[in-house]
C-alpha cells in the first residue's frame, strides 16, 4: 500500500515533529517521516528523530543557497512528497517554495494573518488579544501567508504569561498538523486562491480538546 513520506524541517525541540512521529506509528496517519533535516546542529529534534529510527541531518543555512538545495536534494532522494515546517525558523526563498508549491506546509502559532513573525505567542499576548490559536497554511511566497489548511482558537487566560499561553497553543498544534497531513494524504485539500476546500469525508472532531473552537470544511 502507497504510504506517503514525509520531510520534516525543524529547528527547535521538535514537539510537533514528536506529534507526526506518534500519529503515523498510532496509524493515524497512512504516512511516514522519511528524513528530518535541521538548521541547528544542537537541536533535540534531531535526536528524537534518530531515537525513532529516522535519518537525521544537520544543514548550515549561513550559505541559504546551498541549505535548500541540501533540502531538495536529499527529500528528492528520499521521494517526500511532502514537505512540513514544523518549529522551522527560516524563511525559504521563492524559487525553493515554486518548485514545492502545494507540497510544502507549515505551523504558525497564531490565527494567520494576524502575528506573522517569530513569536506569535507573545505578540498576541502584548496586543491584548482575548482569542488566538495556531493555523496550518501551504506555504508561498511571502512569510506567513499561503493558502490556510486548519485553524484551531484557544483563549487567552487571566494571568496567561507567553510560556502558559504558548503551552496551550502547542497542545493544539500537535492536533491540527497531524490532520492536515492526514488531510493531504487522502487527496482532501484543493487549493482555490486564498482558500484550501477541505472535501468531504471521516472528520477528527471527537479528538478536538475542550476549549478549542475547530472546524474543518467550507
Amino acid at each position: 500500500m502507497f504510504m506517503l513520506k514525509v520531510g520534516v524541517l525543524a529547528s527547535g525541540s521538535g514537539t510537533n515533529l514528536q506529534a507526526i512521529i506518534d500519529a503515523c506509528n498510532e496509524g493515524k496517519i497512512n504516512a511516514e517521516v522519511a528524513a528530518v533535516i535541521s538548521d541547528n546542529r544542537n537541536a533535540f529534534a534531531l535526536e528524537r528523530a534518530r531515537e525513532h529510527g529516522i535519518e537525521s541531518f544537520f544543514s548550515d543555512a549561513s550559505d541559504k543557497r546551498r541549505h535548500e538545495e541540501e533540502i531538495d536534494r536529499i527529500f528528492g532522494e528520499r521521494d517526500v512528497g511532502l514537505i512540513v515546517g514544523a518549529g522551522y525558523m527560516r524563511i525559504l526563498s521563492p524559487q525553493f517554495v515554486k518548485k514545492w508549491y502545494g507540497r510544502i506546509i507549515n505551523i504558525h502559532p497564531a490565527l494567520l494573518p494576524s502575528f506573522k513573525g517569530t513569536d506569535g505567542q507573545g505578540d498576541a499576548l502584548k496586543y491584548g488579544v482575548k482569542i488566538t490559536g495556531c493555523t496550518t497554511h501551504f506555504i508561498d511566497e511571502e512569510t506567513d501567508h499561503g493558502p490556510i489548511i486548519l485553524q484551531a482558537a484557544v483563549r487567552v487566560k487571566d494571568g496567561d504569561d507567553r510560556d502558559s499561553l504558548a503551552a496551550r497553543i502547542l497542545k493544539v498544534e500537535h492536533q491540527i498538523l497531524p490532520r492536515s497531513i492526514d488531510l493531504f494524504e487522502q487527496g482532501r485539500l484543493e487549493i482555490h486562491g486564498r482558500k484550501v476546500r477541505i472535501l468531504p469525508g471521516d472528520s477528527w472532531m471527537e479528538y478536538a480538546l475542550p476549549d478549542v473552537l475547530y472546524s474543518e470544511g467550507f
